[in-house]
């Protein structure tokens, strides 16, 4: 540490080096006490007490940034670890254990509703516990869970049982006294806009919750409830593979062929637990049923394929299942409607048989199998079983998918709205995710033109992820940070796919490309004003960047590059010129002021009518088919204008120089 005198520039120095070195708060505090011992002015002496104050204020904001990071890296860890197969107790332990830790509490518990009776019972809790023990059924009418149910949002109190803010319930605070509880916050587990508990968080002491633990809990919970409804499916589709079972065994009355059976079934469960891809899944399951397998999505995409499907495909003309076939379509909806395998005559030969793939009530996609023969009794009931270790691969890539969006989703929302973000925490999140934003990178802000907001957010999650960007949902607003240098035809690319998903159009505005996280706030802006301008226009259902909105893009646009314009609309006539020493430029000029008459325009350039009529063919040439037409040609005059204009005051600044 420097020696000290009772130079106010030698103390404040001082406090960044124990800014630098993160010293504790006390040392900071006694600088100020040895600069008033020191005999200090009582105006330095101020300015030395503000000076530490903004030290202090700097170390909290290092601090909360330290622990945002670390929360977030906690959040990962956790969202990795749920996607672990556990049994649904297992996984409420991990859970509970997990909430607990991520924000130093003294106890937490999880209460969820039986589906049987509606009523909330405590099914796991960590933490010292006496009066909430595990089957404590929770009471209706008032507590922070119901508030934070009713919400379907985190509820909190400082104080519990000194807080009139909200309904309370005597046998809810006959527990909370038995265990000593100040501070609780409620978050409801929510799946698709179901509640399926309440996650429970509570500490000892009177304890105000920050906005940063706050959104740490609700995206805990988040992952959670998609975790436990995982959970769930697989421990029913499990049950049903047992009862199914039991039933091949009973109605067939052969051991053999039940052994079989659950053999297979087996090692098609063991490559999912494993970590094998739906791919591999599908070709081991193929061989089994000695056919040809499909796996489409809920859209009707094609998810995977067996080695024998393209073979067959090969072979056969038309394809084994075509598009303009609308009784295989048909086929499709009735097995899901049916709850059961369907069959269906192949135009090619053989037999299409289409299984119904579920979750639950949730449909995931149709398994289709191809075979040349009859199916037998135990392949379709062995069909029956692959959908189900089928269903049990695909829940597992979407919590998968679900918890690492989330994550993706806030890196977005933090580079729009938080952009003096350290370089070295936003790089070591890129690099997390797999994203290099240092690359070119594209915005497009899409608003689809017919609501379907949910299946919009949907689809943004899965095309981020396929095209390697990032997404954010913003109202009715769809914003996606997509590598690439070409923001026109990234619009255009998600317009076309988003529209076909929907069913309505969808504007899209782009900006871009930019190699640098601090300028992700400006394209977006900037692709912003573009779909507003869309609108303001009529242009619904279109999508834009400034260079295609033209002289409009000049305006609306930040640095207002006339240049660039100039180059858009006459660069092509400007560069012939040059080369080839003509005066297409000068012919422009005369033909747009003597109201486009070539015959008038030979006059004032003294020349013959069809020495112009080449000029303009050529000009024709050069600039498209459509340059006279009024948008163009509106485009057109004002680049010769502006260009005039420049050259105006670059012969005057010459003049001026000379």
């Amino acid at each position: 540490m420097l020696e000290l005198g009772k130079s106010l520039d030698a103390y404040v120095l001082t406090m960044l080096e124990l800014l630098a070195q993160e010293a504790p708060a006390d040392q900071f505090e006694d600088l100020v006490r040895q600069g008033r011992s020191a005999g200090m002015a009582a105006g330095e002496l101020e300015r030395l007490v503000g000076a530490k104050d903004r030290s202090l204020d700097i170390r909290q904001l290092f601090g909360r940034r330290q622990q945002r990071e670390a929360g977030l890296s906690a959040l990962v860890d956790t969202a990795r670890d749920l996607t672990l197969p556990y049994s649904l107790d297992s996984l409420l332990t991990v859970i509970t254990r997990r909430a607990r830790l991520l924000l130093g509490l003294d106890m937490s518990w999880v209460s969820l509703i039986d589906l049987a009776d509606g009523l909330s019972h405590v099914r796991t809790a960590d933490g010292h516990a006496s009066a909430i023990t595990i089957g404590f059924e929770v009471p209706t009418g008032g507590g922070v869970g119901e508030h934070a149910q009713d919400r379907s949002a985190p509820f909190w109190t400082p104080d519990y049982l000194h807080d009139k803010g909200f309904v309370h319930n005597d046998i809810i605070d006959h527990v909370v006294r038995a265990e000593g509880l100040r501070a609780i916050m409620a978050v409801p587990l929510r799946h698709e806009n179901v509640t399926l508990g309440v996650l429970y968080v509570a500490d000892r002491n009177v304890r105000h919750f920050l906005p940063g633990e706050i959104s740490l809990m609700a995206s805990l919970a988040d992952l959670a409830a998609v975790a436990i409804e995982r959970t769930r499916l697989m421990e029913q589709a499990k049950a049903e593979v047992v009862e199914l079972e039991w039933g091949v065994t009973q109605a067939r009355n052969s051991s053999a062929l039940a052994h079989r059976l659950r053999g297979i079934h087996s090692e098609l469960t063991d490559m999912v637990l494993s970590g094998s891809d739906l791919h591999l899944l599908v070709q081991r399951a193929a061989v089994e049923l000695d056919g040809a397998l499909l796996v489409r999505g809920t859209a009707g995409e094609n998810l995977a394929r067996s080695e024998s499907w393209d073979q067959r495909r090969a072979r056969s003309a038309p394809d084994p299942v075509r598009a303009d076939d609308p009784g295989f379509d048909r086929c499709c909806l009735d097995a899901h409607v049916e709850g059961k395998p369907v069959r269906h005559d192949s135009a090619v030969g053989g037999e299409f048989w289409a299984c119904p793939v579920t979750g639950g009530r949730d449909s995931l996609g149709t398994l289709v199998l191809h075979c040349e023969r009859p199916l037998s009794e135990a392949q379709s009931q062995l069909l029956v079983l692959v959908a189900q270790a089928v269903a049990v691969s695909l829940l597992m890539e979407r919590s998968t998918a679900v918890a690492e969006g989330q994550i993706r989703d806030e890196l977005l929302h933090d580079l729009l709205n938080a952009p003096q973000m350290p370089p070295g925490q936003i790089a070591s999140r890129s690099r997390r995710l797999s994203i290099d934003l240092t690359q070119p990178h594209v915005m497009v802000v899409a608003r689809p033109e017919g609501g379907s907001r949910g299946r919009s957010a949907v689809w943004a999650s899965s095309y981020a992820h396929r095209m390697a960007g990032l997404k954010y949902v913003d109202g009715d607003h769809i914003v996606l940070l997509l590598p690439g240098d070409d923001p026109a035809s990234s619009a255009r690319a998600v317009s076309r796919e988003l529209s076909t998903v929907l069913g309505h159009p969808v504007t899209g505005g782009a900006a871009g490309p930019v190699t640098a996280p601090d300028a992700v706030p400006a394209i977006h802006q900037e692709a912003r004003r573009c779909l507003n301008a869309l609108t303001a226009l009529g242009g619904m259902g279109g999508t834009a960047s400034l260079k295609e909105l033209g002289f409009l893009g000049l305006l609306l646009s930040e640095k207002q590059d006339v240049g660039i314009f100039i180059g858009s609309a006459i660069g092509p006539v400007l560069a012939y010129d040059d080369q080839q020493s003509t005066e297409l430029l000068r012919t422009l000029e005369e033909y747009f002021n003597f109201g486009s008459s070539p015959t008038r325009a030979a006059e004032a350039l003294h020349v013959h009518p069809n020495t112009v009529s080449r000029r303009l063919e050529r000009i024709t040439e050069l600039l498209g088919p459509d340059w006279q037409k009024p948008a163009q040609a509106l485009e057109v005059q004002l680049a010769l204008r502006l260009q005039r204009a420049r050259h105006l005051l670059d012969s005057a600044a010459g003049d001026i120089t000379r």
